[in-house]
């Protein structure tokens, strides 16, 4: 089990195991979401929330091409984004930061490098995908 909680502790999780795929996002959501450059989100399965669900809030923001809306998903006492528990699928996709232990996976790839902050400067090896590469690139999987 791949263990992971909040800032305050009262919100904590575990997957059964960390799959990817494990992207850098750089679009302006994620960076608003993050505070940072990119969001570094991994996807996992096997998700179980722990403790801390009454803390859990969410914020949907406006829709900007088509639905659905971009969630954001947070402890309500420290502000860190927390995987939402809805209970429906097999996979979840959460920041990667909020994990405790190694998820056994790194990032495979930048998404989103169309919308990148100017400021930040991409200095690794990993494939960059704008948004018609990302899509092209989606569908194939």
């Amino acid at each position: 089990m791949i263990k992971g909680s909040c800032l305050c502790g009262g919100v904590t999780f575990e997957f059964e195991r960390m799959t990817g795929p494990f992207e850098l996002c750089h679009c302006s959501r994620c960076r608003k979401v993050s505070g940072s450059a990119f969001m570094a989100g991994v996807v996992g399965r096997g998700f179980r929330l722990l403790t801390g669900r009454e803390l859990i809030k969410t914020y949907d923001a406006p829709i900007l091409k088509e639905p659905p809306a971009y969630r954001s998903c947070f402890c309500g006492r420290c502000g860190s984004p927390v995987p939402y528990p809805s209970g429906t699928g097999d996979s979840m996709e959460i920041a990667a930061g909020l994990l405790d232990d190694d998820p056994g996976v790194r990032p495979d790839k930048h998404i989103f490098v169309d919308k990148k902050s100017p400021w930040y400067t991409i200095g690794d090896t990993l494939p960059q995908l704008d948004e018609e590469a990302l899509r092209k690139h989606r569908s194939r999987t």
